[in-house]
């Protein structure tokens, strides 16, 4: 009986085998989300209940300090909330996915596991913090008096639209901060400015028309917090252009942020 041989030409191209081996890693992906709830929380009297109440004071500050002047925004208090929780989902998934990789750079030296692994840890973290921030967010749409309507039985998608975006986004902060450790701290700077860049904690009306292509146009996480609004908020159904250019928005930075980091994966070991 022949010998198997290794032929390295045999190989699939690296987005098609990191794709295979992060399935194969799965139960990984899972205990290291199991590692981050817990580490985070185990000393805590509240536990993840800080989930919750870090959205809920966020929201009680801006509402206190803007609704004044941003009176005529319906329910002030539910619209805040729902861009806060949105934005805090990709703000700290994107940032978690560098850092934990630049972190696991002695695992990788030892073993060999997916480099997307860390990533998808981050983004499995935060979608269970970003489910808990929906409790008080439906309290205080009902407190507020914001209808919730039938349109909410599509939350999944914009949910699904945001994982796809902060992922790719996520690997490209990723790949970047494996060569340049500045890259951190230069994007920590860019998401203050997108934040407020993006319709968060005022009405998309109140900018200027002349700005309007950037600001709003350009910017994907609007496309993707105006589908997320329009469900859960307004309980409109989205068109298809407005469900279009969040599709777009998130599965092009995706392919693009997964093309980039896997075809650098093999190199990341020696660069963290």
């Amino acid at each position: 009986m022949d010998a198997p041989v290794y032929d390295s030409a045999r190989r699939q191209p690296p987005m098609f085998e990191e794709l295979f081996d992060i399935v194969r890693y799965r139960d990984l992906v899972v205990q290291l989300v199991r590692r981050d709830i817990v580490t985070r929380y185990k000393r805590s009297v509240f536990g993840v209940a800080w989930t919750m109440l870090q959205p809920l004071a966020m929201m009680m500050v801006l509402t206190i300090a803007f609704s004044q002047v941003l009176g005529t925004t319906r329910s002030y208090a539910a619209y805040t909330l729902s861009g806060l929780v949105f934005w805090q989902f990709f703000a700290q998934t994107t940032m978690m996915a560098s850092r934990q990789l630049i972190a696991g750079g002695s695992l990788l030296h030892r073993i060999y596991i997916p480099k997307t692994l860390f990533a998808f840890s981050a983004i499995g973290t935060g979608l269970i913090h970003m489910l808990l921030s929906l409790i008080p967010m439906g309290v205080v749409m009902v407190a507020t008096g914001t209808p919730l309507r039938l349109t909410a039985l599509l939350l999944p998608v914009p949910i699904l639209f945001l994982v796809a975006f902060s992922l790719g986004i996520g690997l490209l902060i990723s790949a970047g901060a494996a060569y340049f450790p500045d890259v951190n701290e230069i994007y920590e700077i860019v998401l203050s400015a997108w934040m407020y860049l993006t319709p968060i904690i005022y009405q998309e009306d109140i900018i200027p028309e002349s700005a309007r292509f950037f600001v709003l146009t350009l910017n994907p996480m609007h496309h993707l917090l105006r589908l997320f609004r329009l469900i859960l908020y307004q309980g409109v159904w989205p068109s298809s252009t407005q469900l279009a250019s969040a599709v777009v928005a998130a599965f092009t930075t995706l392919a693009i942020g997964w093309i980039v980091f896997t075809r650098k994966a093999n190199e990341l070991a020696y660069r963290v």
